[in-house]
C-alpha cells in the first residue's frame, strides 16, 4: 500500500532492447544467513541483470549468529579492478553496501573513475535502531557519509541518515519514529550533500506500518508504505535495495521502483513466516523472485 503526496518519473536507467546491463555488486559475501551478494545477485540476475560481484569481505554467518568469522578483502581490491580493467569490463551500475574498512570507499571511487556513466547507487549499510554495526569503525562511518554524498540513489535508515549527516542518534531514531516534517529536513539535508535521489527507510509510527520517503533533486518528495509485520528479519534492508535496484535496471520510474521493493520485502517476510527458525535464518525471498523477473515484461 501506498500514500504518495508527491510523485516522480524520474528516469535513471533506460533499458534497451535485449541489451543485459552490468551491475558491480560491491556488498560482503555470507556463507549462512540471508543478506549481501547472497540477496544481490539472484535478485538481479532475475530482472536480467548481470551481476559482476566484488566482495568486500567474506563472513561465515551474518552477525546476529555468535562465533562468526570475518575476512576482511580490503587487500586484493586494487588488483581485483585491475584486472577487470585490463579485459575492458563495462558496467552500467555500481552498487555499493557493506564495507569492511574505509579503504573500500577508496576502491568504489576507482570504479566511478573506471565507469563514469555508471548509476550510482549506495546503500549505507552500517547502523539500525540507533546502534551502530560491531565491524564498523569511526573512520568507516565517516568514509562512508563521503560516499553517500556522490550517489545517485541513497538508502539510508534513520540511524545511518544521523551518521552521513553527523548529527545525533536520539531515541526516536532507536525508535524509527520521525513526523513527516523531520522526515523531509532529513531527506532534504542528504540532498543537499549532492544525492541526486534519497530513499529514507523504515520510519514505524505505531499505526501498523512502515514507512519509507523519498526525495529528488527535482523537489519531489513522497511516501511510499506497506503494513509493519510483527517481527524483524535480517536482510529485508540489503533485499530492498536489491529490489528497488532491480525496479530501475528493468526500466522503471523511481517511484514504481520504491513501491516495488517494500511490496517485494513485505511479501518476502510472510515467505518466511513460515520457516523453520526464520528468525535466526534471515528473509526467505526465493519463491517471489517471478515478480522480479516479472518487471521485464
Amino acid at each position: 500500500m501506498t500514500n504518495e503526496t508527491a510523485s516522480t518519473a524520474l528516469p535513471l536507467y533506460q533499458r534497451e532492447g535485449a541489451y543485459i546491463p552490468r551491475v558491480a555488486a560491491v556488498h560482503d559475501l555470507c556463507g549462512y544467513g540471508k543478506c549481501s551478494l547472497g540477496i544481490a545477485i539472484p535478485v538481479l540476475s532475475a530482472a536480467g541483470c548481470d551481476v559482476c560481484p566484488v566482495p568486500t569481505g567474506i563472513f561465515s554467518s551474518h552477525t546476529a549468529f555468535p562465533g562468526w568469522y570475518m575476512h576482511d578483502t580490503t587487500e586484493i581490491l586494487s588488483d581485483y579492478l585491475a584486472a577487470w580493467q585490463k579485459i575492458g569490463v563495462q558496467i552500467d551500475a555500481v552498487y555499493s553496501g557493506f564495507l569492511g574498512a574505509p579503504e573500500q570507499v577508496a576502491r568504489i571511487r576507482d570504479l566511478y573513475t573506471m565507469f563514469p556513466e555508471a548509476l550510482r547507487v549506495v546503500d549505507p549499510v552500517m547502523a539500525d535502531h540507533g546502534k551502530v554495526y560491531a565491524t564498523y569503525t569511526p573512520e568507516l562511518c565517516a568514509a562512508m557519509a563521503e560516499l553517500a554524498e556522490g550517489a545517485d540513489i541513497l538508502t539510508p535508515n534513520l540511524t545511518e541518515a544521523a551518521i552521513i549527516l553527523d548529527e545525533p542518534i536520539g531515541d526516536a531514531w532507536a525508535g524509527e519514529d520521525i513526523d513527516d516534517a523531520e522526515a523531509r529536513r532529513l531527506v532534504d539535508a542528504l540532498l543537499e550533500k549532492g544525492t541526486k535521489a534519497v530513499v529514507l527507510k523504515g520510519i514505524q509510527r505505531g499505526d501498523g506500518l512502515i514507512r519509507n520517503f523519498v526525495g529528488t533533486q527535482n523537489g519531489a518528495f513522497f511516501e511510499a508504505n506497506n503494513e509493519l509485520l510483527p517481527y524483524m528479519l535480517h536482510g529485508t534492508g540489503d533485499l530492498y535495495c536489491s529490489c528497488l535496484l532491480a525496479a530501475i535496471m528493468a526500466g522503471r520510474s523511481l517511484d514504481e521502483a520504491v513501491r516495488f521493493a517494500g511490496d517485494l520485502v513485505h511479501d518476502a517476510m510472510i515467505v518466511s513466516s513460515k520457516q523453520p527458525e526464520f528468525q535466526a535464518r534471515g528473509v526467505s525471498f526465493e519463491p517471489l523472485l517471478g515478480k522480479v523477473t516479472a518487471l521485464l515484461g
